[in-house]
Order: structure tokens, then C-alpha cells, then sequence
């Protein structure tokens, strides 16, 4: 009887150790596939750019992003700035620079995330937590924006679109010459 009482106990140890070793896994199998893989296709008068979104790491900025997307936003909109080795800017409806959907978020800084490289999607903003739909896409590493302007993301395809685009001719406040629009943004399924 005694035996049989040490077998059970020591088969329910080694079920439930099993059962928790498991578990952390499979939770682990969960983030990676809901990780990072939202892409919007940017669909230019200068030829098409795609970038994949930093869902994770950058969640309320890629959420915000995604419903402007959603409801049609971004089409039609100019890059209303063009900064030669710096930056092209768009997401102004009115195309001035000042404009907005008519909200704030707040600014969301992840460690991993520094303006290092060309292509990469960061937040326009007028100080802290005042982003809303303007955002800019890198020319070169800008490390002087860390912690200040909210990256969410990378160009993966169409990097000769975003170079000819920042060569493009400007005129005053930098606002290129004859305009770039976004003719259609959206969510590559």
C-alpha cells in the first residue's frame, strides 16, 4: 500500500512538472507568431515601398497607424517634407505640416529601437506625446531623434523609391517641388 502510494505521488509529480515545464514554451510559440509581421504597402507616384510594422515593441503607435490605414487616411496624401540625407516626411492631411486626425498619442520608446540606418518609420512630432498621423521615413541614422521620436518600424522592399524620393528638387520649407503623393496605403494581407 505504502509503495503504491509513493508511485502515485511520484507519477502526479512528474505529470504536473511536465505540464508546467510545457507551458512556457507553447506561451513563448504564442508571441512568436503573433510577433512582428503586420507589412503596408505604400503605393507612391514615385514607384511602391513596403515596411513591416514593429507590432511588439511599438504597439500603440502600429495600432494608431493601422487604423488611419484602415480608414483610408494616408491616400492621397503628399510627402510634404524631403530632407536630402535626412528624411522624407508625409501624413499631413492638409499637406502643410500642421495638420493631424484630430488626436494625440503618446510616445512610446522601446530600447531595442534607435535611428541607426535608412528606412526606418518613426513619428513626426511637435515635442512629447503630440504624434498623431505625421511620420517620417529615414535617410540615414539620425541618433540625435532617439527618445524623441517614436520609431514603429522598417522599409523591407523599395529602398531606390525612398532615395529617389529624398534626391527629389525642393522648394521652401522643404516641400518638394512637384508633389509625391501616397496614392494608396494599406495592410498587405
Amino acid at each position: 500500500m505504502r509503495d503504491n502510494m509513493k508511485y502515485i505521488l511520484l507519477t502526479s509529480f512528474l505529470l504536473i512538472s511536465v505540464t508546467l515545464g510545457l507551458k512556457k514554451p507553447m506561451e513563448n510559440n504564442k508571441l512568436k507568431d503573433k510577433s512582428e509581421n503586420t507589412v503596408i504597402v505604400f503605393e507612391t507616384t514615385m514607384g511602391t515601398m513596403k515596411a513591416k510594422l514593429y507590432d511588439n515593441r511599438a504597439p500603440i503607435t502600429t495600432d494608431n497607424f493601422k487604423k488611419l490605414i484602415d480608414k483610408n487616411f494616408y491616400d492621397g496624401i503628399i510627402f510634404h517634407r524631403v530632407i536630402k540625407d535626412f528624411m522624407i516626411q508625409g501624413g499631413c492631411p492638409d499637406g502643410t505640416g500642421r495638420g493631424g486626425p484630430g488626436y494625440k498619442i503618446k510616445d512610446e520608446f522601446h530600447p531595442e529601437l534607435k535611428h541607426t540606418k535608412i528606412g526606418l518609420l518613426s513619428m513626426a512630432n511637435a515635442g512629447p506625446n503630440t504624434g498623431g498621423s505625421q511620420f517620417f521615413i529615414t535617410l540615414k541614422a539620425t541618433p540625435w531623434l532617439d527618445n524623441r521620436h517614436a520609431i514603429f518600424g522598417e522599409l523591407i522592399d523599395g529602398m531606390d523609391i525612398l532615395e529617389n524620393i529624398g534626391e527629389t528638387d525642393t522648394g521652401e520649407m522643404d516641400r518638394p517641388k512637384n508633389a509625391i503623393k501616397m496614392k494608396k496605403v494599406y495592410i498587405q494581407k
